[in-house]
Protein backbone atom coordinates (compact mmCIF):
# COMPACT_ATOMS: atom_id res chain seq x y z
CA UNK A 1 0.00 0.00 0.00
CA UNK A 2 2.94 1.85 0.18
CA UNK A 3 3.22 2.50 -3.27
CA UNK A 4 -0.36 3.73 -3.77
CA UNK A 5 -0.80 7.35 -4.45
CA UNK A 6 -3.54 9.00 -2.21
CA UNK A 7 -5.81 12.01 -2.28
CA UNK A 8 -7.86 13.54 1.10
CA UNK A 9 -10.85 15.27 0.26
CA UNK A 10 -11.53 16.96 3.43
CA UNK A 11 -15.41 18.55 3.34
CA UNK A 12 -15.45 21.49 5.47
CA UNK A 13 -18.24 23.89 3.68
CA UNK A 14 -20.59 23.66 6.52
CA UNK A 15 -21.81 26.61 8.35
CA UNK A 16 -21.91 25.30 11.43
CA UNK A 17 -24.91 27.03 12.73
CA UNK A 18 -25.14 25.20 16.34
CA UNK A 19 -21.71 26.49 17.35
CA UNK A 20 -23.33 30.04 17.38
CA UNK A 21 -20.39 31.56 16.10
CA UNK A 22 -18.97 34.19 13.66
CA UNK A 23 -15.99 31.85 12.98
CA UNK A 24 -16.57 28.51 10.39
CA UNK A 25 -17.02 25.69 12.64
CA UNK A 26 -14.46 24.13 11.62
CA UNK A 27 -11.87 26.69 12.55
CA UNK A 28 -12.45 26.13 16.53
CA UNK A 29 -9.33 24.65 18.00
CA UNK A 30 -8.60 21.37 19.65
CA UNK A 31 -5.31 21.97 21.92
CA UNK A 32 -4.76 25.20 20.46
CA UNK A 33 -5.33 23.92 16.58
CA UNK A 34 -8.32 24.30 14.43
CA UNK A 35 -10.00 21.25 14.50
CA UNK A 36 -9.27 20.84 10.50
CA UNK A 37 -5.90 21.27 10.74
CA UNK A 38 -6.13 17.89 13.27
CA UNK A 39 -7.93 16.77 10.38
CA UNK A 40 -5.35 17.05 7.94
CA UNK A 41 -2.67 16.25 10.00
CA UNK A 42 -4.74 12.22 10.39
CA UNK A 43 -5.03 12.18 6.55
CA UNK A 44 -0.94 13.15 5.85
CA UNK A 45 0.25 10.65 8.60
CA UNK A 46 -2.29 7.98 6.81
CA UNK A 47 -0.27 8.47 3.78
CA UNK A 48 -2.24 11.03 1.71
CA UNK A 49 -0.08 12.58 -0.88
CA UNK A 50 -2.81 15.31 -1.95
CA UNK A 51 -5.23 17.06 0.49
CA UNK A 52 -8.18 19.10 -0.86
CA UNK A 53 -10.33 21.04 1.41
CA UNK A 54 -13.93 21.61 0.18
CA UNK A 55 -15.11 25.29 1.55
CA UNK A 56 -18.22 27.09 2.09
CA UNK A 57 -19.24 29.86 4.47
CA UNK A 58 -16.32 31.72 5.70
CA UNK A 59 -13.99 31.19 2.40
CA UNK A 60 -11.61 33.66 2.64
CA UNK A 61 -11.16 33.54 6.09
CA UNK A 62 -10.83 29.33 5.59
CA UNK A 63 -8.03 29.87 2.77
CA UNK A 64 -6.37 32.42 5.32
CA UNK A 65 -5.86 29.68 8.07
CA UNK A 66 -5.66 26.78 5.32
CA UNK A 67 -2.30 28.47 4.68
CA UNK A 68 -0.56 28.08 8.16
CA UNK A 69 -1.42 24.81 8.88
CA UNK A 70 -1.62 22.97 4.79
CA UNK A 71 0.20 25.43 2.14
CA UNK A 72 -0.14 22.79 -0.50
CA UNK A 73 -3.34 21.97 0.24
CA UNK A 74 -5.99 22.93 -2.72
CA UNK A 75 -9.25 24.23 -1.70
CA UNK A 76 -12.51 24.44 -3.76
CA UNK A 77 -16.01 25.96 -2.91
CA UNK A 78 -18.94 24.10 -3.25
CA UNK A 79 -21.57 27.53 -4.04
CA UNK A 80 -24.86 25.37 -2.92
CA UNK A 81 -25.45 22.55 -0.06
CA UNK A 82 -26.88 19.78 -2.16
CA UNK A 83 -25.45 17.59 -0.21
CA UNK A 84 -22.20 15.00 0.72
CA UNK A 85 -21.88 14.05 -2.60
CA UNK A 86 -22.54 16.77 -4.73
CA UNK A 87 -19.47 18.23 -1.69
CA UNK A 88 -17.31 15.88 -2.93
CA UNK A 89 -17.80 16.56 -6.55
CA UNK A 90 -16.52 20.20 -6.31
CA UNK A 91 -13.22 18.77 -5.91
CA UNK A 92 -13.28 17.21 -9.52
CA UNK A 93 -10.76 18.52 -11.15
CA UNK A 94 -8.35 17.00 -8.01
CA UNK A 95 -10.27 13.46 -7.75
CA UNK A 96 -9.64 13.33 -11.73
CA UNK A 97 -5.95 13.63 -11.66
CA UNK A 98 -5.57 9.92 -11.23
CA UNK A 99 -5.02 8.92 -7.92
CA UNK A 100 -4.92 5.41 -6.60
CA UNK A 101 -7.09 5.62 -3.56
CA UNK A 102 -9.66 8.68 -2.49
CA UNK A 103 -9.83 9.53 1.41
CA UNK A 104 -12.94 11.59 2.05
CA UNK A 105 -13.19 12.74 5.66
CA UNK A 106 -14.96 15.59 7.50
CA UNK A 107 -13.48 18.90 9.17
CA UNK A 108 -15.64 18.35 12.10
CA UNK A 109 -13.97 14.96 13.05
CA UNK A 110 -10.75 16.35 15.19
CA UNK A 111 -10.20 13.28 16.31
CA UNK A 112 -9.97 10.83 13.91
CA UNK A 113 -6.70 8.07 13.77
CA UNK A 114 -4.34 7.89 11.26
CA UNK A 115 -4.19 3.99 11.55
CA UNK A 116 -8.03 4.09 11.02
CA UNK A 117 -7.62 6.25 7.84
CA UNK A 118 -5.05 3.73 6.75
CA UNK A 119 -7.13 0.46 7.46
CA UNK A 120 -9.73 1.81 5.42
CA UNK A 121 -6.80 2.07 2.86
CA UNK A 122 -5.63 -1.23 2.97
CA UNK A 123 -8.97 -2.83 1.97
CA UNK A 124 -8.38 -1.02 -1.17
CA UNK A 125 -4.99 -2.13 -1.66
CA UNK A 126 -6.45 -5.88 -0.95
CA UNK A 127 -9.33 -5.58 -3.87
CA UNK A 128 -12.22 -3.56 -1.99
CA UNK A 129 -13.82 -0.38 -4.36
CA UNK A 130 -15.04 1.25 -1.30
CA UNK A 131 -14.14 1.53 2.59
CA UNK A 132 -16.41 2.83 4.67
CA UNK A 133 -15.33 4.14 8.30
CA UNK A 134 -18.02 3.02 11.05
CA UNK A 135 -18.60 3.01 14.69
CA UNK A 136 -20.84 1.27 17.16
CA UNK A 137 -21.80 5.14 19.47
CA UNK A 138 -23.45 4.68 22.71
CA UNK A 139 -26.98 5.31 21.15
CA UNK A 140 -27.48 5.02 17.23
CA UNK A 141 -30.21 7.07 17.18
CA UNK A 142 -29.41 9.92 14.64
CA UNK A 143 -26.79 8.55 12.74
CA UNK A 144 -26.56 6.26 9.76
CA UNK A 145 -26.79 2.27 9.73
CA UNK A 146 -24.09 0.40 7.92
CA UNK A 147 -26.03 -2.88 6.43
CA UNK A 148 -23.82 -5.50 6.15
CA UNK A 149 -24.81 -9.14 4.72
CA UNK A 150 -21.72 -11.96 4.47
CA UNK A 151 -19.10 -9.65 5.50
CA UNK A 152 -19.52 -7.03 2.61
CA UNK A 153 -21.46 -3.82 3.13
CA UNK A 154 -24.64 -3.44 1.33
CA UNK A 155 -26.27 -0.23 2.18
CA UNK A 156 -25.99 3.18 4.64
CA UNK A 157 -29.44 3.98 5.16
CA UNK A 158 -29.74 7.18 6.81
CA UNK A 159 -31.57 7.24 10.08
CA UNK A 160 -34.79 9.04 8.32
CA UNK A 161 -34.90 6.92 5.53
CA UNK A 162 -34.70 3.51 8.33
CA UNK A 163 -37.23 0.78 8.18
CA UNK A 164 -37.82 0.04 12.04
CA UNK A 165 -35.71 -3.10 11.94
CA UNK A 166 -32.86 -1.14 10.57
CA UNK A 167 -32.96 1.48 13.08
CA UNK A 168 -32.09 -1.66 15.52
CA UNK A 169 -28.63 -1.81 13.97
CA UNK A 170 -25.77 -0.50 16.32
CA UNK A 171 -23.04 -0.86 13.45
CA UNK A 172 -23.00 3.36 12.60
CA UNK A 173 -21.31 5.12 9.98
CA UNK A 174 -18.68 7.31 10.84
CA UNK A 175 -18.91 9.37 7.61
CA UNK A 176 -15.57 8.92 6.19
CA UNK A 177 -14.55 6.34 3.41
CA UNK A 178 -11.89 5.30 1.19
CA UNK A 179 -12.96 5.19 -2.40
CA UNK A 180 -10.69 3.76 -5.67
CA UNK A 181 -9.40 6.37 -7.73
CA UNK A 182 -10.26 4.76 -10.88
CA UNK A 183 -13.96 4.40 -9.71
CA UNK A 184 -14.73 7.36 -8.11
CA UNK A 185 -15.85 9.62 -10.11
CA UNK A 186 -18.20 7.53 -11.88
CA UNK A 187 -19.60 6.06 -8.89
CA UNK A 188 -20.48 9.66 -7.83
CA UNK A 189 -21.41 10.99 -11.08
CA UNK A 190 -24.63 8.35 -10.26
CA UNK A 191 -25.72 9.13 -6.92
CA UNK A 192 -29.34 10.81 -7.48
CA UNK A 193 -31.81 12.16 -4.92
CA UNK A 194 -34.32 9.86 -4.28
CA UNK A 195 -34.30 10.26 -0.19
CA UNK A 196 -36.30 11.96 2.36
CA UNK A 197 -34.35 15.38 2.03
CA UNK A 198 -33.64 15.33 -1.79
CA UNK A 199 -29.87 15.75 -1.66
CA UNK A 200 -27.17 13.95 -2.97
CA UNK A 201 -25.95 11.28 -0.41
CA UNK A 202 -22.20 9.84 -0.69
CA UNK A 203 -23.68 7.56 1.31
CA UNK A 204 -25.47 5.81 -2.10
CA UNK A 205 -22.24 5.00 -3.89
CA UNK A 206 -22.44 2.17 -1.71
CA UNK A 207 -25.27 0.26 -3.12
CA UNK A 208 -24.72 1.65 -6.85
CA UNK A 209 -21.02 0.28 -6.35
CA UNK A 210 -22.79 -3.51 -5.22
CA UNK A 211 -24.95 -2.77 -8.05
CA UNK A 212 -22.07 -2.95 -10.14
CA UNK A 213 -20.51 -6.10 -8.83
CA UNK A 214 -17.58 -4.09 -6.87
CA UNK A 215 -16.09 -5.05 -3.25
CA UNK A 216 -18.02 -2.95 -0.57
CA UNK A 217 -16.77 -3.41 3.01
CA UNK A 218 -16.68 -1.81 6.26
CA UNK A 219 -14.07 -0.74 8.74
CA UNK A 220 -14.65 -0.53 12.62
CA UNK A 221 -13.13 2.68 14.51
CA UNK A 222 -13.97 3.56 18.25
CA UNK A 223 -16.85 6.29 19.04
CA UNK A 224 -14.31 8.57 20.64
CA UNK A 225 -11.96 9.04 17.15
CA UNK A 226 -14.91 9.04 15.06
CA UNK A 227 -16.69 11.81 17.06
CA UNK A 228 -18.07 14.76 15.29
CA UNK A 229 -18.89 18.33 16.65
CA UNK A 230 -21.89 20.60 16.26
CA UNK A 231 -21.75 22.73 19.13
CA UNK A 232 -19.32 24.25 22.13
CA UNK A 233 -20.25 21.21 24.23
CA UNK A 234 -19.23 18.89 22.10
CA UNK A 235 -16.15 20.55 21.33
CA UNK A 236 -15.01 20.55 25.03
CA UNK A 237 -15.74 16.95 24.89
CA UNK A 238 -13.59 16.63 21.98
CA UNK A 239 -10.91 18.85 23.87
CA UNK A 240 -10.93 16.45 26.97
CA UNK A 241 -10.69 13.39 24.96
CA UNK A 242 -7.67 14.73 23.07
CA UNK A 243 -6.10 15.95 26.44
CA UNK A 244 -6.36 12.72 28.57
CA UNK A 245 -5.06 11.20 25.09
CA UNK A 246 -1.99 13.01 25.08
CA UNK A 247 -1.74 13.15 28.75
CA UNK A 248 -1.13 9.15 28.58
CA UNK A 249 1.01 9.31 25.87
CA UNK A 250 3.80 12.01 28.18
CA UNK A 251 3.64 9.07 30.89
CA UNK A 252 3.90 6.41 29.24
CA UNK A 253 6.80 8.16 27.46
CA UNK A 254 8.41 8.87 31.08
CA UNK A 255 7.01 12.10 31.89
CA UNK A 256 5.55 12.50 35.37
CA UNK A 257 2.85 14.55 36.19
CA UNK A 258 1.51 14.25 39.74
CA UNK A 259 -2.57 15.36 39.17
CA UNK A 260 -2.98 14.66 35.07
CA UNK A 261 -6.05 16.17 35.09
CA UNK A 262 -5.32 19.34 35.44
CA UNK A 263 -2.40 19.46 32.72
CA UNK A 264 -3.22 20.79 29.70
CA UNK A 265 -0.93 20.64 26.52
CA UNK A 266 -1.25 21.71 23.01
CA UNK A 267 -1.49 19.93 19.85
CA UNK A 268 2.69 20.38 19.44
CA UNK A 269 3.94 19.72 23.09
CA UNK A 270 7.42 18.71 23.01
CA UNK A 271 8.58 17.22 26.80
CA UNK A 272 11.31 14.95 27.71
CA UNK A 273 11.82 12.25 30.01
CA UNK A 274 11.98 12.48 33.42
CA UNK A 275 10.44 15.96 33.87
CA UNK A 276 8.15 16.49 36.50
CA UNK A 277 4.98 18.02 35.68
CA UNK A 278 2.63 19.73 38.30
CA UNK A 279 -0.47 20.34 39.23
CA UNK A 280 -2.59 23.02 37.39
CA UNK A 281 0.10 23.74 34.25
CA UNK A 282 -1.18 25.17 30.92
CA UNK A 283 0.53 24.81 27.64
CA UNK A 284 0.26 26.90 24.71
CA UNK A 285 1.45 26.37 21.42
CA UNK A 286 5.14 26.28 21.01
CA UNK A 287 6.62 24.44 23.69
CA UNK A 288 9.81 22.31 24.35
CA UNK A 289 11.14 20.39 27.10
CA UNK A 290 14.41 18.79 27.49
CA UNK A 291 14.62 16.27 30.04
CA UNK A 292 14.51 16.16 33.85
CA UNK A 293 13.40 19.71 33.64
CA UNK A 294 10.56 20.62 36.89
CA UNK A 295 7.78 22.71 35.86
CA UNK A 296 5.75 23.52 39.10
CA UNK A 297 2.04 24.15 40.54
CA UNK A 298 0.51 26.73 38.35
CA UNK A 299 2.23 27.54 35.60
CA UNK A 300 1.60 28.94 32.53
CA UNK A 301 3.72 28.64 29.32
CA UNK A 302 4.01 29.35 25.60
CA UNK A 303 5.93 29.90 23.02
CA UNK A 304 8.67 29.02 25.50
CA UNK A 305 12.14 26.07 25.30
CA UNK A 306 13.29 24.71 28.32
CA UNK A 307 16.50 23.00 28.67
CA UNK A 308 17.53 19.95 30.89
CA UNK A 309 17.24 20.33 34.19
CA UNK A 310 15.41 23.65 34.67
CA UNK A 311 13.47 24.30 37.13
CA UNK A 312 10.09 26.48 36.45
CA UNK A 313 7.98 28.56 38.83
CA UNK A 314 5.18 27.62 40.88
CA UNK A 315 3.09 30.36 39.03
CA UNK A 316 5.71 31.36 36.69
CA UNK A 317 4.47 32.70 33.33
CA UNK A 318 6.98 31.99 30.67
CA UNK A 319 6.12 33.95 27.10
CA UNK A 320 7.35 33.67 23.50
CA UNK A 321 10.84 33.82 23.22
CA UNK A 322 11.73 32.57 26.68
CA UNK A 323 14.67 30.50 26.18
CA UNK A 324 16.07 28.81 29.37
CA UNK A 325 19.01 26.79 29.15
CA UNK A 326 20.33 24.42 30.96
CA UNK A 327 19.60 24.29 35.08
CA UNK A 328 18.19 27.91 34.46
CA UNK A 329 15.41 28.72 37.64
CA UNK A 330 12.61 31.42 36.80
CA UNK A 331 10.39 31.00 40.24
CA UNK A 332 7.03 31.94 41.54
CA UNK A 333 5.72 34.91 40.25
CA UNK A 334 8.03 35.91 37.60
CA UNK A 335 7.30 36.68 33.87
CA UNK A 336 10.03 36.22 30.84
CA UNK A 337 9.18 37.23 27.28
CA UNK A 338 12.01 37.62 24.45
CA UNK A 339 15.16 36.57 26.78
CA UNK A 340 17.33 34.43 27.22
CA UNK A 341 18.30 33.16 30.55
CA UNK A 342 21.57 31.14 30.44
CA UNK A 343 22.99 28.54 32.20
CA UNK A 344 22.45 28.28 36.12
CA UNK A 345 20.93 31.64 36.21
CA UNK A 346 18.34 32.06 38.82
CA UNK A 347 15.47 34.54 38.87
CA UNK A 348 13.96 33.84 41.55
CA UNK A 349 11.08 35.94 42.52
CA UNK A 350 8.25 38.57 41.51
CA UNK A 351 10.44 39.44 38.49
CA UNK A 352 9.98 40.72 34.77
CA UNK A 353 12.62 40.14 31.91
CA UNK A 354 11.62 40.80 28.74
CA UNK A 355 13.97 41.00 25.62
CA UNK A 356 16.83 40.25 27.51
CA UNK A 357 19.88 38.00 28.39
CA UNK A 358 20.42 36.86 31.81
CA UNK A 359 23.88 35.21 31.68
CA UNK A 360 25.02 31.88 32.83
CA UNK A 361 25.08 31.95 36.80
CA UNK A 362 23.67 35.17 37.13
CA UNK A 363 21.41 36.71 40.08
CA UNK A 364 18.31 38.32 39.43
CA UNK A 365 16.77 39.61 43.20
CA UNK A 366 13.24 39.89 43.91
CA UNK A 367 11.22 42.77 41.93
CA UNK A 368 13.70 43.22 39.60
CA UNK A 369 12.00 45.11 36.58
CA UNK A 370 14.00 45.27 32.78
CA UNK A 371 12.22 48.37 31.72
CA UNK A 372 12.28 47.40 28.19
CA UNK A 373 9.44 49.49 25.96
CA UNK A 374 8.83 53.26 26.13
CA UNK A 375 5.59 53.57 24.83
CA UNK A 376 6.79 53.26 21.33
CA UNK A 377 9.69 50.72 20.67
CA UNK A 378 10.77 47.96 22.30
CA UNK A 379 14.93 48.26 24.06
CA UNK A 380 17.24 44.94 24.79
CA UNK A 381 18.92 44.63 28.39
CA UNK A 382 22.20 42.66 28.75
CA UNK A 383 23.03 40.68 31.95
CA UNK A 384 26.60 39.28 31.94
CA UNK A 385 27.85 36.11 33.25
CA UNK A 386 27.94 35.99 36.89
CA UNK A 387 25.88 39.34 38.02
CA UNK A 388 24.36 40.36 40.43
CA UNK A 389 21.17 42.35 40.79
CA UNK A 390 19.77 43.68 43.45
CA UNK A 391 15.98 43.34 44.58
CA UNK A 392 13.26 46.19 43.48
CA UNK A 393 16.01 47.54 41.12
CA UNK A 394 14.81 48.95 37.52
CA UNK A 395 17.26 48.26 33.99
CA UNK A 396 15.78 51.07 31.81
CA UNK A 397 16.56 49.75 28.33
CA UNK A 398 19.27 49.69 26.82
CA UNK A 399 21.28 49.36 28.78
CA UNK A 400 24.11 46.53 29.89
CA UNK A 401 25.50 44.70 33.16
CA UNK A 402 28.59 43.41 32.61
CA UNK A 403 30.25 40.37 33.80
CA UNK A 404 29.90 40.01 37.31
CA UNK A 405 28.78 43.27 38.06
CA UNK A 406 26.97 43.82 41.07
CA UNK A 407 23.72 45.92 41.54
CA UNK A 408 22.83 47.64 44.59
CA UNK A 409 18.90 46.87 45.64
CA UNK A 410 16.47 49.54 44.93
CA UNK A 411 18.74 51.31 42.06
CA UNK A 412 17.38 52.69 38.56
CA UNK A 413 19.90 51.76 36.11
CA UNK A 414 20.20 54.29 33.17
CA UNK A 415 23.64 53.36 32.22
CA UNK A 416 25.54 50.62 31.38
CA UNK A 417 27.98 49.27 34.32
CA UNK A 418 31.44 47.76 33.36
CA UNK A 419 32.49 44.53 34.43
CA UNK A 420 33.12 43.59 37.88
CA UNK A 421 31.63 46.75 38.93
CA UNK A 422 29.38 48.13 41.68
CA UNK A 423 26.47 50.40 40.76
CA UNK A 424 24.27 52.34 42.81
CA UNK A 425 21.03 54.64 41.17
CA UNK A 426 18.83 55.63 44.02
CA UNK A 427 18.56 58.57 46.27
CA UNK A 428 20.42 59.18 49.35
CA UNK A 429 18.43 58.25 52.44
CA UNK A 430 17.65 61.09 54.73
CA UNK A 431 16.44 60.80 58.26
CA UNK A 432 15.18 63.36 60.69
CA UNK A 433 14.76 62.75 64.68
CA UNK A 434 11.40 63.54 65.57
CA UNK A 435 9.91 64.82 62.53
CA UNK A 436 7.79 61.58 61.97
CA UNK A 437 5.79 62.22 65.56
CA UNK A 438 5.22 66.08 64.49
CA UNK A 439 4.14 64.82 60.94
CA UNK A 440 1.74 61.99 62.46
CA UNK A 441 0.03 64.84 64.62
CA UNK A 442 -0.61 67.27 61.78
CA UNK A 443 -2.19 64.67 59.74
CA UNK A 444 -4.24 63.49 62.63
CA UNK A 445 -5.39 66.84 63.02
CA UNK A 446 -6.43 67.46 60.03
CA UNK A 447 -8.71 64.36 59.76
CA UNK A 448 -10.21 65.53 63.02
CA UNK A 449 -10.64 69.16 61.41
CA UNK A 450 -12.67 67.13 58.20
CA UNK A 451 -14.62 64.89 60.45
CA UNK A 452 -15.96 67.85 62.49
CA UNK A 453 -16.71 69.74 59.02
CA UNK A 454 -18.89 66.69 57.70
CA UNK A 455 -20.79 66.14 60.64
CA UNK A 456 -21.52 70.09 61.00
Amino acid sequence: MSQRSCLSVILAAGEGTRMKSAMPKVLHAIAGLPMMAHVVKAAEAAGATGVVLVIGHGADEMRKAVQKFAPKAETFVQEKRLGTAHAVLAAREAISKGYDDILVMFGDTPLIDAQALAAARQKLAEGAAVAVIGFRPPSPAGYGRLIEKSGHLIAIREEKDCSDEEKKIGFCNAGMMAVTGKHALRLLDKVGTKNAKGEFYLTDIVEIAGAEGLDVVATEESFESALGINNRAELAEAEAIWQARRRREAMLSGVTLIAPETVYFSHDTEIGTDTIVEPNVWFGPGVKIASGAKIRAFSHIEGATIASNCDVGPFARLRPGADLRNKAKVGNFCEVKQATIEEGAKVNHLTYIGDARVGAAANIGAGTITCNYDGYSKFFTDIGEGAFVGSNSSLVAPVSIGKGGYIASGSVITESVPDDALAFGRARQKTIPGKGKELRERLASAAAARKKAAAE
